[in-house]
């Protein structure tokens, strides 16, 4: 069982920023991919960003050129940081560390954008 802690989430106005943090408790490169998803009330989870075993990313169109995964092998954590955020950002952000045939999510943090 591969326990994800995540971290940073809060309240801030529109065009602010945050940072998430996802500490891992074992190897990013165990995984196939590591990332982040969002979830709104009522709405399908949705992905944020991920980021592979050999670094490569994928960003979501709805925050491109806002929003950077990046990652610190050495700790197993990953980050999202989030600039120029919108209140349509307003969601609960979720940690996935995927292995392919099985994945783990966090327990989700919440970001609220709101002036």
């Amino acid at each position: 069982q591969v326990q994800l802690v995540e971290s940073g989430g809060g309240m801030v106005q529109p065009g602010g920023s945050l940072r998430l943090s996802c500490a891992a408790s074992e190897s990013i490169f165990n995984t196939y991919y590591m990332g982040w998803f969002r979830q709104t009330l009522g709405n399908q989870r949705e992905l944020v960003a991920t980021i592979n075993s050999v670094g490569t990313t994928n960003v979501a169109d709805s925050v491109k050129g806002r929003f950077t995964i990046s990652r610190d092998s050495a700790k197993n954590t990953i980050y999202l940081q989030m600039n120029s955020l919108k209140p349509e950002d307003t969601a609960v952000y979720y940690c996935k560390y995927d292995r392919g045939r099985t994945f783990y999510w966090g327990q989700g943090t919440q970001v609220t954008v709101s002036a």
